[in-house]
């Protein structure tokens, strides 16, 4: 098969089976070898946490680029399109690099075919070894690499970073790398490799034991949030380690958490930036569908916040405003049908006006895929643009209008809004 198109790519990985019939890295290690094992061409970072990851993945990649390296960066979800999975210094690869660097990973499978013709990737491997193909092809000096589920099994840990970093840890995916907390973060800690040091953003106290012991089996130097380096919530938010103090534009703690990882993991390479570099890097860094405020009166959120933890925070953080503006808070959330519904639906407190609504996409949840109970509580509208339209316009300046549950909704409504930007203009 020859690709000729960008769009022909994507659908052909959509197509491809999501799961082998065992979880180890046998089938990705086998094509990375035959195309000369481009992951080990490249200086790496290796990200992974059940929340923080991508704005972390971001913000190592804009300090990065400040310092001058040429840099490869490889996130998911999407928000606006598929390219958004794989960048160059901060720019999307081009739809003619995707279908050639495809074209490269379809010729060494088709070879790999001839003497095993049973052989082939699923769609997350297939997208791996094509971002590690790519910054292999462009000489990255660096590249950030977001894991997609996990650590330890996930398709992305066939690299030696220079630096391991661990957000969070939290429930999802249990059924994957659960069921219970502990055993999530034993996979997570399955991304710390020897003698190369790791960063621990907000890790709960009832697993850091076991993070800890492997980083100690690893002889890897453990760097930790509240300990080697903290975050604080003043006017700005603060950074602060054993050498430097900088101070960022005000955001939720919980991504300064992100930027306090981010930064740690940073000041760790053999690379130098003033404190005003830093600053200026992670002050202009856009993560997109993360608590990115569309506009300020009323206040609209979107923000991906997909898991109990993730939504948690998020609450946390709208809350707080609400007691400073005194207004209400309207919450517009869809979720997949496969995540912990009614747990999250337990965080909302009575005063939320809370919408469920859904989207076009397999996963999404309707109506009856919520439970009784929530489906009793709060309204559904199976049109998820007029219900966000209504809920802007009932917003008053000092109310809250929150867009979560999915990046796959925060990018439709981010995609509605451009579009309309486009329109006025």
């Amino acid at each position: 098969m020859t690709f000729t198109k960008a769009q022909d790519v994507i659908n052909y990985l959509y197509s491809l089976p999501k799961l082998h019939d065992k979880a180890d890295l046998s089938y990705i290690k086998r094509v990375l070898a035959f195309l000369g094992n481009p992951q080990d061409q490249i200086k790496t970072i290796h990200v992974t946490g059940t929340n923080g990851k991508g704005s972390t993945s971001y913000y190592l990649s804009s300090l990065l680029q400040k310092a001058g390296q040429k840099t490869g960066l490889f996130v998911s979800p999407y928000v606006f399109e598929f390219n958004e999975r794989i960048q160059l210094n901060g720019q999307n690869i081009s739809d003619n690099k995707l279908v050639e660097v495809a074209n490269t990973v379809e010729a060494a499978l088709t070879a790999i075919c001839q003497i095993d013709s049973q052989f082939s990737l699923v769609t997350f491997e297939y997208e791996v070894v094509m971002a590690f193909l790519y910054f292999s092809l462009e000489k990255c000096d660096y590249a950030v690499i977001e894991v997609g589920i996990g650590g330890e099994h996930d398709k992305t840990n066939v690299i030696t970073p220079e630096i391991s970093v661990i957000t969070t840890v939290g429930l999802d995916h249990e059924k994957i790398i659960g069921p219970t907390i502990e055993d999530i973060a034993r996979e997570k800690s399955g991304v710390i490799k020897k003698n190369r040091p790791v960063i621990l953003g907000n890790i709960p106290q009832k697993v850091l034991p076991i993070i800890e012991q492997k980083a100690k089996s690893e002889h890897a130097t453990v760097k930790l949030l509240g300990r080697d380096f903290t975050v604080s919530d003043e006017k700005q938010l603060l950074y602060k380690d054993h050498s430097q103090k900088i101070s960022f534009l005000p955001k939720p703690l919980v991504e300064g958490y992100d930027i306090g990882v981010a930064v740690q993991a940073f000041s760790l390479l053999d690379l130098t930036l003033s404190a005003s570099d830093i600053q200026d890097a992670i002050n202009h860094t856009v993560v997109p569908g993360r608590y990115q405020v569309l506009q300020n009166n009323p206040l609209i959120i979107l923000d991906g916040a997909h898991n109990i933890q993730a939504v948690h925070n998020l609450l946390d953080f709208a809350h707080h405003e609400q007691k400073k503006r005194h207004g209400q808070i309207r919450i517009l959330i869809m979720m997949m049908k496969d995540k912990d519904i009614a747990q999250v639906f337990d965080l909302f407190k009575p005063t939320d006006q809370v919408y469920l609504t859904t989207i076009n996409y397999p996963r999404a949840a309707k109506q009856d895929d919520f439970p009784a109970w929530v489906q009793e509580r709060y309204p559904y509208f199976s049109d998820w643009q007029t219900s966000y339209l209504n809920l802007k316009q009932a917003s008053q300046t000092n109310d809250i209008l929150l867009v979560t549950g999915s990046f796959y909704l925060v990018g439709e409504v981010l995609q509605r809004e451009k579009h309309n930007a486009r329109s006025r203009n």
